[in-house]
This record gives structure tokens, sequence and C-alpha cells, in this order.
């Protein structure tokens, strides 16, 4: 596995585990977005592989790991690459109680807030709370790159997920539709799983992601 160059700033690596919730095992592979330059980076949450992560990275400097959520394959490589490169994990506070699932005994260094901005390689990155997925669920919008990172927030084809614990799908559907599908309609969406979409894209889905009610 090797991180391919987008442009823009943003490189991609796909990392593959398991997803573990209510009981429940699923094998999943999940983006890792790392934004940045040369000398430093953000990381976009860190699942599964540690190693796969660093040879990524490099040696270049790792501001901060900023969860889009707390679900075990989003963070369970998180405290590993923290203590590699010296980085705080960043949370919403509103999901420590999912964190909790996973790591009872390790806190989060530090929290997210809605509208806090995060800037790295002349990239503003804009944290937006759009819980539903779960409770503390953020999407980081980079206007300057047109570019919405949006966690299990939105696919390609629909909403997250709302079976799992913690999760409620009418709240889910009102954050997309009042936040993220006030966005540009060309703002590229590159999300947790699976491929790339835009916003308008979705928008246009959203009376039918009502219908299916999941």
């Amino acid at each position: 596995m090797t991180a391919e160059k987008i442009g823009n700033g943003v490189e991609h690596l796909t990392t593959s585990g398991k997803f573990e919730i209510d009981g429940n095992s699923f094998d999943v592979d999940n983006n890792v977005w790392i934004i940045g330059d040369s000398s430093e980076v953000v990381l976009l949450d860190a699942p599964h592989d540690a190693e796969a992560i660093k040879k990524a990275v490099g040696d270049r400097n790792v501001v901060a790991i900023l969860c889009t959520h707390s679900h075990n394959d989003h963070v369970n490589a998180a405290p590993a690459i923290a203590a590699a490169y010296d980085a705080p994990i960043l949370l919403n506070p509103e999901d420590r109680v999912v964190w909790n699932l996973t790591y009872p005994d390790r806190e989060p260094d530090g929290e997210i807030h809605d509208g806090e901005t995060f800037t790295i390689g002349g990239i503003d990155l804009r944290a937006i709370h759009t819980p539903g997925h779960s409770p503390g669920s953020t999407v980081f919008y980079a206007p300057d790159i047109g570019t919405l990172f949006s966690g299990d927030t939105l696919f390609n084809g629909g909403p997250g997920a709302t079976g799992p614990s913690y999760s409620d799908f009418s709240v889910l559907i009102e954050q997309l539709a009042d936040k993220v599908f006030s966005l540009p309609g060309d703002t590229i969406v590159r999300t947790g799983h699976g491929d790339t979409t835009k916003v308008g894209d979705e928008a246009a889905r959203l009376e039918e992601y009502r219908e299916r009610g999941y």
C-alpha cells in the first residue's frame, strides 16, 4: 500500500482491517487523507495499519491526527502514530462515548470544535460538526481547494450508516441538508470509505435518502 498524491497538498492511502461495533465485525477498507506539504502534515483519521501510514508520512512532522469520528476502524492506529510522531489525537468531545468503546483507558489529547480552522501547508480545514453517524462526527471543509473530507457522514451514493449504537438517521439527514448540501455543488467529497463524489450530486439525492430511511 502506497500513498497516492492527489495534488493540492492532498495524499490518499487505503488501509484494510475490521470495523467492530455492537458485537459485530466487518471487513472494511478505509481512506486515509494526508494533508500538508513536504515538511508537515495532518492526518484525517488513522485506521488499521500504523506502518503503512508511517511509510506514507515519512520524516515529515505530523501536526495532528484529526479524527472525523472514533469508530474503531478510524482510530485503531492513532495511538501508535501519535507516539511515533509526538502528535496529538484530536476529537470532537461529543464522540467520547464512542472513543471509550475502543480506548477506555486512553483519552484523546485535545478537542475539535465546530467552526474551528486548522491550517496546514497553506490549506485551511474548517471543522463542521455533523452528528448522526456518531455523536461527534465531524467533516472538514477546505474551501481553497474545493474539497470536503466527509469521514463517514457522507459517501458516494448515500449518507453514513446509522445502524450502530449512538447513531441517528434523522439527525444525520438534518445535518446533511443544513450544513453539507449548502456548500458549493462542485465541491469534491473525499470520503472515509470508497469513491469520491460531489456535494451537488449527493444533494440531488436527498429525498431519495429520506425515503430509504437507513
